[in-house]
């Protein structure tokens, strides 16, 4: 029998739970209970123990031979990376909430987490990781944003089932933000349709808010029992008020505050919280009492956890945003927590609202996308009659 060299054998220091769980990911494309998986198992399990290196048993290919060292690499190293892809606004959390998640990683599994983050509008992000952004784990600002990236085969269905509440980790509802004093006093959703009144919202289209933005615009109409002429109507009027349609909620916020554009900014209320914290710009704002629930959800890519060898820590480190730990460090940058725990703790941080509801109300994301979104749809029609 040849003999390897020690250094050939490093494999052999894992324990035996961990070759059994190597030895079964190989194989996990064949029945467990076949006699094709049994022989092979067999014939691995006695490799393993002869100390025959990667490669030599059964001639695999270099497929395969790429597989096996991503699982090795993913179990014994001592670090590992995750890419995290997420929407413009959640940035100032999530810099909080990793450095919380990295120390509990290492506590309990002695291996040091590196973070690789993406921030944008939520949409263009979602496009970005269909074009080739390894993400491990997306937070978006829509679930609609998840589907796009689920329909193009790199997430699995039912990743809304995968995690608590729905994998809707964050939630917030649309503010209007004046100038200082609110001087055109702007109180309502029908003085966003006054002539001479200047409206910045984000574009539809690039922007999780300003699918948000619309929606909630279209449902204080309908939602009230106002005809769907009525909301397009409306809703027509207060596009004709809107100079400019940034890309994102964060560039929206930017134009408002450094640009000085617009009379009143359409927000999420967490990022008006977020820039009075962060002094970036004084202003007035109001939060109507029929408004629309923002959810936001999170979700593992799981062809690139596959790939990269990481759902362990991709599923723990989303599982680990639904903490009170997590969920009180998104609320201090101004989400709405899902935790009821937290939601206690700061009921009287954020205004009531009276009257709620959701895209559920309105048909759900995938007649909505049909709806308003798609080429030539409700909203592309609004913009054309504004030429």
């Amino acid at each position: 029998m040849k003999y390897f060299p020690p250094e050939k054998l490093k494999f052999l220091k894992l324990a035996n739970s961990e070759i059994l769980g190597f030895v079964s990911q190989l194989f996990l494309p064949l029945k467990p209970t076949s006699t094709k998986t049994s022989a092979l198992l067999m014939v691995a399990g006695v490799g393993l123990s002869l100390g025959i290196p990667n490669g030599a048993i059964a001639n695999t290919s270099p497929t395969l031979q790429s597989q096996q060292k991503t699982l090795l690499i993913s179990q014994k190293s001592n670090n590992v990376q995750l890419n995290l892809v997420s929407f413009s606004v959640t940035q100032a959390a999530y810099e909080k909430i990793i450095p919380q998640f990295v120390a509990k990683w290492k506590r309990e599994k002695g291996q040091d987490v590196v973070f690789k983050q993406s921030y944008g509008a939520s949409g263009s992000q979602a496009q970005a990781v269909i074009n080739g952004l390894e993400a491990d784990v997306v937070g978006l600002s829509l679930a609609l944003d998840v589907k796009t990236i689920q329909d193009a085969g790199l997430i699995e269905a039912g990743w809304d089932r995968e995690l608590p509440n729905g994998s809707i980790v964050t939630r917030s509802v649309v503010a209007l933000e004046t100038r200082p004093g609110n001087p055109k006093n702007i109180q309502t959703w029908a003085d966003l349709a006054k002539p001479g009144i200047k409206v910045i919202t984000p574009h539809p289209k690039t922007s999780g808010l300003g699918r948000w933005n619309f929606l909630t615009l279209w449902g204080t109409v309908t939602q009230i029992g106002g005809s769907e002429n009525k909301a397009r109507e409306y809703v027509s009027q207060v596009y004709k008020n809107s100079p400019i349609l940034p890309k994102s909620a964060r560039e929206a916020t930017e134009t408002f505050f450094k640009k000085g554009q617009g009379d009143v900014l359409i927000n999420y209320e967490n990022e008006v919280i977020w820039a009075k914290q962060t002094g970036q710009g004084a202003s007035s704002y109001v939060i109507p009492k029929l408004n629309l629930s923002i959810d936001n959800p999170v979700a593992i890519v799981d062809k690139n956890v596959n790939k990269h060898g990481t759902r362990e820590v991709a599923e723990a480190f989303a599982e680990f945003l639904f903490t009170p730990e997590a969920q009180r460090e998104f609320t201090k940058v101004g989400f709405r927590p899902v935790d009821q725990t937290v939601a206690r703790e700061v009921e009287k941080q954020f205004p009531k609202v009276d009257r709620l509801f959701s895209v559920v109300d309105l048909g759900g994301w995938n007649r909505v996308q049909k709806k308003f979104f798609d080429n030539k749809a409700i909203f592309d029609q609004i913009q054309s009659s504004k030429r």
